[in-house]
């Protein structure tokens, strides 16, 4: 769903000009609806394709678990990320926190306060490296890029430093039940049940509240949406903050699958998120975003890999075959913006 996009005018004896809504009609509405089918369209030939070279092992129930429990770390993260590539930010720095996070909440002292003490653990470190992240963003105006990019290096170093390149394995009993067959809700994991509430919010967020029509407009045009009376600092600080918390949220997701904690966790996390908003229809250079396609990018990405092992296939392979559909929805996003203006 799109919103309308504020932008203003002032000349030189004018105050803040009045907010200008832009509409958007029935053919920008199709377009996005015709971009949601296709991708939907796109994850049904896959699982065509999955069913028809493995038909036993691609369709076997645990294997589809596993997909979506594979999609639901990478999907929490995605989410948060779409928010920021939004709002016109990027990034890159969201693999780090994970791995950060992840190891601050599997240390032996953090395991003596139990489940509550991992998970509060997780989601704290997550917060405060979006926090960084965000006042460097927001008030000391270091380019996002730059930025995350610095966190990047900074909470890979430490997690590094935390676990002296050794795996922290994860004795708690109420957090790894999580991962077991017991505890799944009707076939679905738990993993998966956190994954679609997180999309849920993160939907409601961007397309029904006055937070998401200002990440928008920022998105759409920063200086429009400052003189609209959008305290554009604070909103960019609240969104890295939203991806450090899904960050967190992931991190103890990822132990609850892997059972431990390790400082290369997460790794290339910030690529796989990112393709997936842009295959999703979330514009690179902001504006425009959707959960609901970077979820259905998400789920294309983990099944094409799911496929490709299954098959066999090299790594290698894998990523020839990601990067020329990231290459393909950046040529279709650009073609698609020149359209509309």
């Amino acid at each position: 769903m799109t919103h309308p996009v504020p932008t203003a005018q002032s000349g030189p004896d004018q105050g803040p000009a009045p907010v200008v809504l832009k509409k958007y009609g029935p053919r920008r509405a199709l377009r996005v609806d015709l971009h949601t089918l296709s991708l939907l369209g796109i994850l049904a030939v896959l699982v065509a394709v999955g069913g028809i070279t493995e038909p036993d092992a691609f369709l076997d129930t645990g294997n589809l678990q596993l997909v979506l429990t594979q999609a639901s770390v990478i999907g929490v993260v995605t989410v948060g990320v779409t928010l920021v590539i939004t709002s016109g930010g990027i990034d890159l720095s969201v693999g780090a926190m994970v791995a950060l996070a992840s190891v601050w909440a599997s240390t032996l002292a953090t395991q003596e306060y139990g489940f509550a003490g991992i998970l509060f653990t997780a989601v704290l470190v997550g917060l405060v490296a979006g926090l960084v992240n965000g006042v460097l963003i927001a008030y000391g105006r270091v380019v996002p890029f730059i930025a995350t990019l610095a966190m990047l290096a900074s909470a890979r170093g430490l997690a590094l430093m935390i676990t002296d390149g050794k795996t922290q394995i994860v004795t708690v009993t109420s957090v790894l039940d999580l991962g077991l067959p017991d505890s799944y809700v009707l076939g679905i994991p738990p993993l998966v049940l956190i994954f679609a509430a997180v999309t849920a919010a993160g939907w409601l967020l961007l397309n029904r509240t006055t937070f998401g029509r200002r990440t928008i407009a920022i998105g759409g045009n920063a200086e429009a949406a400052r003189l609209a009376g959008i305290d554009v600092r604070r909103q960019r600080l609240y969104l890295y903050l939203l991806s450090g918390l899904c960050c967190g949220i992931a991190a103890f997701m990822l132990i609850i699958l892997s059972g431990s904690g390790q400082n290369t966790a997460g790794n290339l996390y910030e690529l796989d998120a990112i393709a997936a908003a842009i295959i999703g229809g979330t514009l690179l250079s902001g504006g425009r975003g959707t959960i609901t396609g970077s979820v259905l990018g998400v789920l294309i990405f983990t099944t094409i890999t799911n496929i490709f092992a299954l098959n066999n296939l090299q790594s290698d392979v894998q990523q020839i075959a990601k990067g020329a559909i990231i290459v393909a929805a950046v040529l279709v996003q650009s073609r698609t913006s020149r359209t509309e203006t």
